[in-house]
């Protein structure tokens, strides 16, 4: 899958061009998919380029980490293009330039694809690019826009409208798109949307995002300091994410388990204000705020925690969640679009958004129970199993195979969902 054929018969390397606007030093569950979807097409000898956003030293500051280029292996490269700084809750956020320079690295590379990540800066430049050297476009969507509708300051339908319209207007530009939920590709239909297309999800890490044994989870709860009832969010602390309605749920569910406590695994605009907001209910005690979190210690937070909750309601799929979930956490989310999907009968429960005593009922429900608790984490996990690294690669390489044997615009929805599955 990894080859292609030349006119003389042997194979050669495939060669895929990746732009996005959201990557290192920024740190999130986009580019954590990105980044190990590449090092895994890299590992498969597959040759990658990918064309992100310059960084400020800034930006590694404000992750903790020290000014170096990400190593992504052999086969993969990554060329920085001109950017600006964006505002965005991890104030992190760079976007491309439209018309960064591009045409001498994609010449030296020679890409059979060229595949965009975003729809902003770096997905314009990308469509430029694939027009100017002609080959096929490949996009993915990772972002439920209509999420995002709070930040409007003046009619948000409206402003919502508009913007769906013009992310379902660049993805027709596509040859083809994934998605990573049903219910994001439906409302990019529902705006327009009239290519080929497939529900792919992304990819997580399975074998760092493991079940602990019950030693090894009694050793990381004592070492971590987590209560016998604690409950983990990781994500952006940004207002589309409603962490405050977590915070609002605490106080019920401690009155009927003391013990219980909220950990915050994650930075952004958002935490003075949920801080004020826990001293305010008067569980500021019980709830603690880790910061960003490297995968080693998120997966260790996962393993030593008894239950994830989350109440965003603009989720495209939802990485922490996958992500607990093959850890073999519980979960308790919110009842919207793509987490529908993503939490399946038994491996937790789903609430009505913005309820926070529903919230707290169904954690009290897991709690309480350990038998109850054990099967959902022990479902989690393995319904969790299937969207690692290899099988989602696999995914994708397949669409990639097709774009360049120039088949893939006549493939409809439901075959694109069978041929990749």
């Amino acid at each position: 899958m990894s080859d292609i054929p030349t006119h003389e018969g042997a194979p050669a390397p495939l060669r895929i061009a990746i732009f996005t606007d959201s990557f290192f030093p920024e740190l999130g569950g986009i580019q954590d998919s990105i980044m190990a979807s590449a090092r895994e097409l890299g590992r498969r000898g597959v040759a990658v380029l990918i064309l992100a956003p310059a960084a400020s030293p800034r930006d590694f500051s404000r992750a903790g980490l020290a000014v170096a280029e990400l190593e992504m292996g052999e086969n993969v490269t990554i060329h920085r293009l001109s950017a600006l700084a964006a505002p965005g809750s991890t104030g992190q956020s760079r976007l491309a330039l439209p018309w960064a320079r591009t045409a001498g690295v994609l010449a030296a590379f020679r890409p059979d694809v060229i595949h965009t990540q975003t729809f902003l800066g770096a997905g314009l430049a990308a469509r430029a690019a694939a027009r100017r050297i002609g080959v096929p476009l490949l996009g993915t969507n990772h972002w439920a826009v209509s999420g995002f509708s709070l930040y409007a300051p003046l009619a948000p339908e409206a402003v919502t409208r508009v913007a769906c319209r013009a992310v379902a207007r660049f993805y027709n530009h596509c040859a083809w798109t994934s998605v990573p939920s049903r219910a994001a590709l439906a409302e990019m239909r529902a705006h327009g949307f009239r290519g080929a297309a497939a529900v792919i999800s992304n990819p997580i890490d399975t074998e760092r995002f493991h079940p602990a044994s019950p030693e090894e989870r009694a050793r990381l709860k004592q070492e971590l300091g987590l209560s016998s009832a604690s409950v983990v969010y990781a994500g952006r602390l940004a207002r589309e994410k409603h962490v405050d309605v977590l915070i609002r749920a605490l106080p019920v569910l401690r009155a009927r388990l003391p013990q219980a406590m909220l950990v915050l695994a994650g930075r952004g605009t958002a935490r003075a204000g949920l801080e004020a907001l826990a001293r305010e209910l008067g569980v500021a005690d019980a709830v603690r705020f880790t910061g960003m979190l490297d995968h080693a210690a998120l997966a260790r937070l996962f393993q030593a925690a008894d239950a994830f909750a989350l109440a965003s309601t603009s989720e495209s799929q939802g990485m922490a969640l996958l992500q607990a979930m093959s850890t073999g956490l519980p979960v308790v989310a919110v009842r919207q679009g793509p987490l529908v999907e993503y939490v399946p009968p038994g491996t937790g429960a789903l609430t009505t958004p913005g309820d926070a005593a529903e919230i707290a009922a169904c954690l009290a429900a897991l709690l309480l129970d350990p038998r109850v608790r054990q099967r959902a984490g022990e479902a989690a996990s393995r319904w969790a199993a299937q969207f690692g690294v290899a099988p989602v690669t696999d995914m994708m390489q397949a669409a990639y195979a097709r774009a360049v044997s120039r088949s893939i615009s006549q493939t409809p929805d439901a075959e694109w969902s069978k041929s990749c599955a």
